[in-house]
């Protein structure tokens, strides 16, 4: 079946799924000192607007995740069981992404590395657990 997910880009995620698209995970940064994804206008600790882009060294960790065994989307059901996690990022913002690694294998705290999912048209974050986990 193919997928039907597509990706809305605009002026303020465009960084970030550009820099997927070049293996490497953006996020933004505001002036006072808050780190945050996903991409959004104003800074979410200040409302602030003094923000950059800046790049993640692609490691975090673990802080949660489920594995799905009912596809509550039908682009889903070839890929049943699946999990979704949440990963902090070293540099402190969190997203949630899949981890490709045994489900038995996942745990809170476990180290992983960005390794970007390129097979699709537009490349989305996907993390594998860290070699020396």
């Amino acid at each position: 079946m193919a997928e039907t997910f597509t990706v809305e880009i605009d002026d303020i995620n465009g960084p970030y799924w550009a820099g997927l698209r070049k293996g490497v995970l953006q996020y933004q940064a505001c002036d006072c000192g808050y780190r945050w994804l996903p991409p959004r206008k104003l800074c979410p600790s200040c409302l602030g607007t003094g923000w950059r882009w800046e790049t993640a060294s692609g490691e975090g960790t673990i802080r949660s995740w489920v594995v799905y065994h009912t596809a509550y989307h039908p682009d889903f059901k070839d890929r049943l069981p699946y999990n979704v996690a949440i990963v902090r990022l070293a540099e402190g913002p969190q997203l949630i992404a899949n981890i490709a690694a045994p489900h038995e294998a996942l745990r809170v705290g476990a180290g992983v590395r960005l390794q970007p999912d390129m097979s699709r048209a537009q490349p989305i974050a996907l993390f594998a657990l860290h070699p020396w986990y």
